[in-house]
């Protein structure tokens, strides 16, 4: 067998791995709550019609609760990861460089503004303030020679993330929507419907499937620019369409969680220590493992001090901000 064969024989058990830890973060999140269930419980909701409160409960409250969760854990973290490989920043996050919180500040505003947008209208609102954080962000970066820098990156991200949540908050307050702008802002699933997951879906699995695409392009972006623009590769387009699907993900993200930090962060490098540079190593991987840690936080939250719930953006942040600091003292060059 060749080293080619072996590499990628060697990809596929990672990937099956991948999923096993998944599929058992899955079964558990189901399981596991303030009310009993058991494997015979969730067996029966998602095969029979038979109507019982126990079934209703996780058909109807439990199920896309933790298909939000999927879905926004695959969301931040491959945009975590397009936006390292971009950037060739190992600081690089959705959270830390303006997005979420560019997200966050758009959602007071149409709360405030437009509070009959609805769910639709919200999300688009998300998606422009997104793109809006990340403009300021670049922006700021590109104003002085070497501007993107990753030290400069992120001392903008700081900035424009600081300004941003501050301009929401204020207006939150200005127009006494605190509590409904908390509710969003607080990361958590609770009360999460099956129409808001199937409003997000359909834009998380089309970026993720894009990315997916890309991911050749991206692998040679992440490792030298100019090399990519030598190979033929039209980079201000693959980057441009590269920011679009992060925008989206960022966006979709933040429309129904609120603003989480640090899982864009902690799962890419995870997965480069397991899988390589590779980019169509590293998107599916981080996909299914970015699922899997948010299935995992929000088991956590909800199981902590039941029937209270601890806010999943306080067990992601614990977590997230010791990596963090680890990565900034190695100068970015931990589990890569």
């Amino acid at each position: 067998m060749n080293h080619s064969k072996k590499r990628s024989l060697l990809f596929v058990i990672k990937l099956l791995c991948s999923i096993a830890i998944f599929v058992c973060m899955f079964i558990l999140a189901i399981v596991l709550g303030a009310a009993d269930t058991s494997l015979k419980d969730v067996w029966m909701a998602l095969t029979s019609r038979e109507v019982t409160e126990t079934l209703s409960m996780i058909r109807e409250i439990r199920l896309p609760r933790e298909v939000a969760g999927m879905l926004v854990g695959a969301a931040l973290a491959v945009s975590g990861a397009i936006m390292q490989g971009i950037t060739r920043n190992p600081l690089a996050d959705p959270s830390l460089l303006g997005l979420t919180t560019g997200a966050n500040a758009a959602l007071a505003f149409t709360l405030a503004f437009l509070p009959s947008a609805g769910y639709l209208g919200i999300m688009a609102a998300c998606f422009i303030g997104a793109a809006a954080g990340a403009l300021m962000v670049f922006g700021i970066a590109a104003t002085q020679k070497g501007g993107f820098s990753p030290l400069r990156i992120v001392l903008a991200g700081a900035a424009v993330t600081a300004f941003l949540y501050a301009l929401g908050e204020g207006v939150a307050l200005l127009f006494k929507i605190s509590k409904d702008v908390s509710m969003w802002t607080a990361g958590g699933l609770m009360g999460t419907t099956w129409e808001q997951v199937g409003a997000i879906a359909p834009v998380i699995l089309a970026g993720t499937l894009a990315s997916m695409v890309l991911s050749k392009q991206l692998t040679v972006l992440s490792l030298n620019e100019e090399v990519a623009a030598g190979l033929g590769q039209r980079t201000v387009y693959i980057k441009g369409i590269l920011f679009v699907i992060i925008i989206l993900l960022a966006g979709a993200s933040v429309a129904l969680v609120g603003n989480l930090a640090f899982v864009g962060l902690m799962i890419p490098h995870i997965v480069r220590s397991i899988v390589g540079r590779d980019y169509r190593h590293i998107i599916p991987v981080s996909a299914i493992l970015g699922a899997a840690f948010m299935l995992a936080a929000d088991t956590i939250g909800r199981t902590l001090h039941p029937p209270y719930e601890t806010p999943v953006a306080a067990i992601i942040a614990i977590l997230g901000l010791p990596f963090f600091l680890i990565i900034v003292r190695k100068g970015g060059k931990v589990l890569k």
